[in-house]
């Protein structure tokens, strides 16, 4: 098996390393609940350890917002994912579909009208047809939660800078397969896009906690 079939697999304490930034209190008894109640069904190894891959953990991390975000209980979550959400969404999907007003946005994200307004003076959120979507109404809580830190959205530009430029490494490397335009082309390419999305927010996070600690001389 070749070293990249490999590291398509993960642990469950790798799982708990990449959602842990995002949501802090889940735990490897939450995720091993989780795959209790049928909602997610990681791979096993010969013997017995559980294998997890990318796509695990976008469904992992659809069900956690689920329940953070709009308060559903596992058993409606459980039914969206088996039914309207046929499968977990993948980098390209985006967060489930939602087509919010501007007030509704305001009042969802918890923020006044001059925060929306700079946010999209500095193109952070851009409304579609004058409604905001599921992308839109996390990047205004995320801005709305800083604002407690004295970060407005003008500080943030370097932040949108640098994921404009790790997207920019993702098309680069599925532009080739894309290219083919063979039969499963775009599966692979959503894959590949999915994977490295993943490893470079890991990435992102290890990088960003050295960096503080050496801010606080640690």
């Amino acid at each position: 098996m070749s070293a990249q079939a490999v590291r398509a697999f993960m642990s469950i304490g790798e799982v708990l390393g990449l959602l842990q930034a995002e949501f802090p209190d889940v735990t490897v008894s939450k995720i091993r609940f989780l795959e209790g109640e049928g909602l997610i069904e990681p791979q096993r190894s010969p013997s017995g350890y559980r294998k997890f891959t990318y796509n695990d953990v976008e469904r992992l991390r659809y069900i956690l917002r689920a329940q953070r975000d709009q308060y559903l209980p596992l058993r409606v979550i459980k039914d969206q994912l088996d039914g309207q959400v046929a499968r977990p969404q993948s980098v390209s999907d985006g967060p489930p579909a939602v087509r919010l007003s501007r007030d509704e946005l305001i009042e969802a994200a918890g923020i006044d009208e001059e925060t929306l307004a700079e946010m999209e003076s500095f193109g952070l959120v851009v409304p579609v047809a004058r409604r905001y979507d599921g992308e839109a109404l996390e990047i205004a809580r995320s801005v709305g939660a800083l604002a407690r830190f004295g970060l407005r959205a003008r500080h943030l530009r370097a932040v949108r800078a640098l994921v404009e430029r790790e997207a920019g490494l993702i098309e680069q490397a599925v532009a080739p397969v894309l290219r083919r335009k063979a039969t499963g082309a775009i599966a692979e390419a959503d894959e590949t896009a999915r994977e490295m999305s993943g490893l470079l927010q890991e990435l992102h996070n290890a990088l960003l906690r050295s960096s503080v600690r050496g801010v606080l001389g640690q």
